[in-house]
């Protein structure tokens, strides 16, 4: 009998070390593919931001961006192999440049960060990206007074400096839609249970 029970074990514990092993290499995988995406994405919306295909007038005679005079206009969107982008986020202090997604959903998420509420033309942009370690898994990492940018579809560049960063539950949405907050980054934690939220007020360059 001990030496079933001893077995028994045994058989669970090469189960459980296998199945850690299938979701590592997993994560692993995704993560690959992710940075492989995320890269071919980005030098195709600079090619397209940078030679003028999107929007070939940015401006008034006075060369004001256009997104000054109508505020309320929609972010641009520039479509790349049938899914839309509205920009990208660089993060200089974790060697980082991500496309954004214009609409948020959860197989979007595997491939780039999406826009999870808001425009970058009212200051109250939101973005959540995966935790692999080539989109947001490093959040946290950011040193205080770190700085981002966001490039949207016209070129224009955003700068911000990080304010805060919270944890909020998975369940706590309005807290993360609520607040005076220029722009706000944020991705789970290894369990899923709990958002790290990192919190920007916009700055001029």
């Amino acid at each position: 009998m001990k030496n079933k029970g001893g077995n028994i074990f045994i058989v669970i514990g090469l189960v459980l070390i296998g199945a850690a092993l299938i979701i590592t290499f997993n994560n692993i995988r995704e993560n690959i593919v992710a940075e492989k995406s995320s890269r071919e994405t980005v030098s195709c919306l600079k090619e397209q931001i940078y030679n003028g295909e999107i929007s070939p007038y940015t401006g008034d005679e006075n060369n004001e961006p256009i997104y000054k005079q109508y505020s309320d206009m929609t972010m641009p969107e520039i479509e790349i192999d049938g899914e839309r982008y509205i920009g990208i986020l660089s993060i200089p202090d974790l060697d980082l440049e991500l496309p954004v997604r214009g609409d948020f959903s959860y197989k979007g998420l595997t491939t780039a960060p999406c826009r999870y509420s808001g425009s970058i033309y009212k200051d109250d942009m939101i973005i959540a990206g995966h935790n692999y370690a080539a989109h947001f898994g490093y959040l946290n990492r950011l040193d205080p007074d770190g700085e981002v940018s966001f490039t949207d579809g016209d070129g224009n560049e955003f700068n911000y400096r990080l304010r805060e960063i919270v944890q909020l539950n998975e369940t706590d949405t309005e807290e993360m839609v609520e607040g005076d907050w220029d722009l706000t980054l944020f991705t789970c934690n290894l369990s899923g249970r709990n958002r790290i939220t990192l919190r920007f007020d916009r700055i001029s360059k």
